[in-house]
């Protein structure tokens, strides 16, 4: 399954694949909320997931996905080398992560290592310890929030309005006031700047 929010990638990917006689594309979606709805219809054994998607990121989709379909293998998929990215995506259970910029014949045997019970990571991507949990730490600012938090303050620092944030994660504008608050709180920030300052560092938003 392929789950992009560019139609044309997913239309590329599509093609790339399905060129292969070992490989079937069951699905394409184009973002996270249907990319976990469709997965656990579906039950894919692969799923290539990039990372910024409306309505739920990548990782976001990954933890839902695995959490009820734990033999799906996930690769994430992301203009982002940072490394706070790539942890983050395996801490959440991804089994592979390779660039947008990568070539095809890349994503076909990142394809086939993870399929094989394998892990892949762009060798582009330096990491001295892969699996180290990241925003997790005493030193991490981010360490108290909740998944949703996290959510909610990635939005506030990509620079979405109350409004669009309860309308993208289908819920109250009073909730995400109040999420709003519960994460100045956590942080100890008393307003938005500080708030996509911490984000910004931390690796949560790249604005």
């Amino acid at each position: 399954m392929l789950a992009d929010d560019h139609k044309i990638v997913r239309e590329s990917f599509r093609a790339l694949l399905e060129a292969e006689t070992q490989f079937k594309v069951i699905a394409d979606v184009g973002d996270g909320e249907e990319a976990v709805e469709t997965a656990l219809k579906l039950k894919p054994d692969i799923i290539v997931m990039d990372m910024t998607m409306p309505n739920l990121d990548g990782t976001g989709a990954t933890q839902r996905i695995l959490a009820q379909l734990p033999k799906t293998r996930i690769i994430a998929l992301s203009m982002h080398s940072h490394h706070q990215f790539v942890t983050g995506m395996l801490n959440a259970g991804a089994a592979g992560y390779i660039l947008k910029t990568c070539k095809a014949r890349e994503l076909i045997a990142a394809i086939r290592m993870v399929a094989a019970g394998k892990t892949y990571i762009s060798p582009e991507i330096k990491l001295s310890s892969p699996r180290k949990p990241i925003n997790e730490g005493p030193q991490s600012p981010l360490a108290p929030l909740s998944d949703r938090e996290r959510e909610v303050l990635k939005m506030i620092a990509d620079g979405y309005e109350t409004n669009e944030i309860a309308t993208r994660l289908q819920m109250a504008e009073k909730t995400v006031a109040s999420h709003r608050e519960h994460i100045m709180r956590k942080m100890n920030v008393s307003n938005i700047a500080g708030l996509t300052k911490i984000a910004i560092k931390e690796g949560l938003s790249v604005l």
